[in-house]
């Protein structure tokens, strides 16, 4: 039996919370908007696990026994095909309006053969922040028949995991952070199929805060 693993997510990235010095700032005002959306899209096929090489992973989660409970189909992806941490990494260059992740990094490069999708997290993370950005929230919602998510196992929730591997790499508390489940209800041909939409919202300092910032950053210069 096989299935698909679709992910979308929506977002956008908000302004710096560090003060800024005053060309930066000047920068940022004059260049750049104080709020970005985009909108991430990933979609992989599963199919059984000796045909697809490797396990389902979702948000860094692997089903096969180790993070969350053995799930007998994998996914089938030339990195580890996780669609959650793909469609944000495609959101995020998306709002800033950069190459998407599979002009970053394509599926001919030996060198990505079963990565972990945390690289392209990091990289789109670091492209963000270079750029004066930091994320305000994410929501997530992952429609999937199976695996389950909302489960327990060796006495840890796996939506919990998800969520907290999620905040780690945005650097955000748990409370910046949602993932929802939802199911088909039985109305796709395949039982067996998954799909993963991810959305997510930013809140971003208004621009008042950037001229605020800006005039901060000029006092402490004309004082030197």
């Amino acid at each position: 039996v096989d299935g698909f693993l679709v992910a979308s997510c929506a977002r956008g990235t908000t302004t710096p919370r560090r003060p800024l010095a005053a060309t930066t700032v000047e920068s940022a005002v004059s260049d750049e908007p104080a709020l970005r959306f985009g909108h991430g899209y990933d979609i992989h096929r599963m199919a059984p696990r000796a045909e697809a090489g490797q396990p389902v992973v979702i948000s860094g989660v692997r089903f096969d026994g180790s993070d969350a409970p053995d799930f007998e189909l994998g996914v089938e992806a030339h990195s580890d095909g996780d669609v959650v941490y793909h469609s944000v990494v495609d959101a995020i260059l998306g709002a800033l309006a950069l190459p998407d992740i599979g002009q970053l990094f394509p599926d001919d490069d030996p060198r990505l053969k079963g990565a972990d999708s945390e690289i392209f997290m990091e990289e789109a993370y670091a492209r963000m922040q270079r750029r004066g950005y930091a994320v305000g929230n994410v929501d997530v919602t992952l429609i999937c028949q199976k695996p389950r998510v909302n489960v327990d196992f060796q006495g840890h929730s796996v939506k919990a995991l998800m969520r907290e591997n999620l905040a780690r790499l945005l650097r955000l508390p748990l409370g910046c952070v949602n993932i929802k489940a939802r199911t088909h209800e039985k109305s796709t041909p395949s039982a067996s199929a998954a799909h993963s939409s991810a959305t997510s919202f930013f809140i971003s300092r208004s621009r008042s805060y950037l001229t605020r910032q800006q005039e901060v950053a000029s006092r402490r210069s004309s004082k030197h």
